[in-house]
């Protein structure tokens, strides 16, 4: 693990002794109580006992906010998203979700057996960690977002993390990361090899319930068994 100390975190279990995890990414503004009241939206029947972790980013200063202070995984330095990105804090919380994920190795979850998962700012940072760790996860799960630093990925993703499926969901009306920013991202990975399963939906920057049923149904999928 790194130096700096764990991000706070709440925590779900949907058993005593789970033997699976999602970590799971808040967006801009937000805190991991965001996305607490999904788990018992999820139809996880059949599959083992989960360990939700829904960590809180810490709080920065957000440019495109006009450097108001938010909880934040990276800055934003334009609408564009993309022409200039916020490398450093990429980088820095891509680390502070490798030690999340280093803990629930610890606890005895394997990596095969952990999901990332993240919405806007949440799920660039699935992409951005997910593709880079060194063995493979059991998925990623990118909710209404993109793949941050494109343009490295080739050269810096782990070759177990072409084993990992992707779940990836958008909304039509998005009008905060519009959806042809998400299918570049789709089309870049799919180029790259990785196995994605694409959702698309009529709603705008948010979460709809066909989308719930959808992940519940991947996620008994990749969980399944033992």
């Amino acid at each position: 693990m790194s130096q700096n100390p764990l991000l706070q975190t709440l925590e779900v279990a949907t058993s005593d002794e789970p033997t699976a995890a999602v970590i799971w990414m808040h967006g801009l503004g937000a805190d991991g109580n965001d996305f607490v009241p999904i788990v018992r939206e999820l139809d996880l029947a059949g599959c083992p006992g989960i360990r939700f972790v829904f960590p809180h980013a810490e709080t920065m200063p957000v440019t495109i906010n006009n450097g108001y202070v938010m909880r934040a995984w990276y800055d934003i330095l334009g609408m564009d998203l993309v022409r200039r990105e916020d490398e450093t804090g990429l980088r820095a919380s891509q680390r502070r979700i490798e030690d999340l994920i280093a803990r629930e190795i610890e606890r005895g979850i394997p990596p095969q057996r952990i999901v990332l998962a993240g919405f806007s700012q949440g799920c660039a940072m699935t992409l951005q960690t997910g593709l880079r760790h060194p063995q493979p996860l059991a998925g990623l799960i990118c909710l209404s977002g993109y793949l941050p630093l494109a343009g490295t990925v080739a050269a810096e993703r782990s070759e177990a993390s072409l084993q990992v499926p992707i779940f990836m969901a958008h909304g039509r009306g998005d009008g905060v990361v519009t959806i042809d920013r998400a299918e570049a991202s789709r089309d870049v990975l799919e180029k790259l090899g990785y196995d994605i399963e694409w959702h698309e939906y009529l709603m705008p920057h948010s979460v709809c319930e066909e989308e719930i049923d959808d992940i519940g149904a991947w996620l008994r999928r990749i969980l399944a068994g033992p």
